[in-house]
């Protein structure tokens, strides 16, 4: 049964456009040979050309990710063969979801992803087919510039932040699907069926632990991108428990500003506004568990400082991808089942690939990692300048980044590679990150003074201006 907001398009989704160009510019920060366009059905959007080009920043910012999530939103309904209902009956699970505990306290070590029957797969609607009205195009643009509103106007922890990272995650998940040539759709779609041509989707769905047949997966993971630093504060978490603020004592002191984000972005989504955009995400209570639980995991991922987190992870990795059986079963569990082992892989690998999008930075162009180190390093010394850290952080910069890189990116880089998913996306994560450190071991400390006088010069403008003001107005 269909609604009068979903329906099969007529023609095909249009696949270029002035929008389309413009909004590459994400994903250039993501390529090494100068980026790729986003992908899906990336048309205007009913704005009309002469309006895209009044838009702003964040504006063009927000309909990249319109554009990106409406290709994952046809992709769930045509996984549900064309069906959306109304979700009135789910409203009473929609209001108590995630309000028996922190978010924190929802993390899971297993998501049960979605398994299809190869039926399933082989006939499975084309997405091209499916069109996303104006209606729910419109409540998803007005959810996502909300989105993008709550986020401060921080040097690093802000909305382009938040879409630089995004634009890793769908490059990553884009690099699940084509990873060699004897996976099925690295060899191109019949143009005359629309359909791909000798794919094997159930080989697929195994190489990706689940990850890339489930489309409610990779919208969820995708949307944790955009939502995961949602009104940070733009100091750390310790500062914040330092500081006693009321969402330090409402989350317990753990992994503060990622749950605070979890709880804003969800509790907007739930609002009567958005209902038509959530019946499109999810049709049943055990599609709505699964995309909260997804998010919660994906957001609380990004939280790579609490040690009693990070310990947990790491013995997760090394129940799943140790080169150790014997270590596997010792402590997965010689009669776990195999979904469960699936379905723990797919979870590692998730939070693993949103890890590695939130300093996807370290791993692409210098270029790209030294103007990102540079917002984070203005970030962290005007916190300083404020009295919000105790140190001051150029001290320490040029020893703290060879660290950072030593003992957290390039380690993260070779999970990336030795979980066998990303195929040459991980080579080439772990490429950059090398040669980031080396990089900066050579021209780090110059490029510190360079922070240091750039902020200081900053300063200096922005009194002037402000001296200038006042005399202007007379006061």
């Amino acid at each position: 049964m269909q609604t009068y907001w979903v329906h099969k398009a007529k023609v095909p989704a249009p696949k270029g456009s002035y929008l389309k160009s413009e909004m590459s510019t994400v994903d250039e920060t993501n390529e090494s040979d100068g980026g790729t366009s986003t992908g899906g059905s990336s048309g205007d959007h009913g704005l009309g050309t002469e309006r895209i080009h009044t838009l702003t920043k964040i504006e063009r910012l927000v309909e990249w990710d319109v554009a990106l999530l409406t290709s994952l939103l046809q992709q769930i309904i045509a996984s549900r063969g064309g069906i959306v209902r109304h979700i009135k009956p789910l409203s009473s699970e929609e209001r108590t979801i995630g309000t028996n505990g922190t978010v924190l306290e929802e993390c899971t070590p297993i998501i049960p992803l979605k398994r299809f029957e190869a039926q399933e797969l082989q006939q499975r609607q084309r997405p091209g087919s499916i069109e996303i009205s104006d209606k729910v195009k419109c409540q998803l643009r007005g959810y996502l510039s909300n989105v993008a509103s709550m986020y401060k106007d921080n040097p690093f922890h802000n909305f382009e932040h938040a879409n630089h990272v995004t634009a890793s995650v769908k490059k990553l998940l884009t690099r699940i699907v084509n990873t060699d040539e004897t996976n099925g759709l690295a060899k191109g779609n019949n143009k005359t069926t629309g359909k791909s041509s000798g794919v094997n989707l159930v080989d697929l769905a195994g190489h990706s632990y689940g990850i890339t047949t489930d489309p409610l997966t990779q919208f969820s993971v995708v949307f944790s991108a955009i939502i995961h630093d949602v009104d940070h504060p733009g100091v750390p978490n310790s500062q914040l428990v330092k500081e006693n603020t009321r969402s330090a004592q409402i989350y317990k002191n753990k992994s503060v500003a990622e749950q605070n984000s979890v709880e804003l972005a969800w509790d907007m989504l739930m609002q009567d506004e958005y209902e038509d955009l959530r019946a499109c995400i999810y049709q049943t209570e055990e599609d709505l568990h699964r995309f909260r639980q997804l998010v919660v995991n994906a957001v609380m991922a990004t939280d790579i400082v609490d040690k009693e987190l990070q310990a947990f992870r790491k013995a997760r990795w090394e129940t799943d991808f140790s080169e150790n059986s014997a270590l596997r079963v010792l402590i997965g569990g010689a009669g776990e089942s195999e979904t469960d082992r699936e379905n723990r892989k797919a979870t590692i690998v998730i939070e693993h690939l949103i890890q590695a999008s939130d300093v996807s930075h370290t791993m692409q162009h210098w270029n790209i990692f030294k103007s990102w180190n540079e917002k984070f390093f203005m970030e962290c010394y005007q916190a300083y300048q404020q009295g919000r850290a105790d140190s001051d952080p150029s001290e320490d910069w040029y020893k703290g980044e060879i660290g950072f890189f030593d003992y957290y990116v390039i380690p993260l880089a070779k999970k990336l590679q030795s979980c066998g998913v990303f195929g040459v996306s991980s080579d080439e994560y772990l490429n950059y990150a090398k040669s980031n450190r080396d990089e900066w071991v050579r021209e780090g400390q110059s490029l510190v003074k360079e922070y240091l006088a750039k902020y200081h010069r900053q300063q200096d403008q922005d009194g002037t201006s402000d001296s200038s003001s006042r005399r202007d107005s007379g006061a």
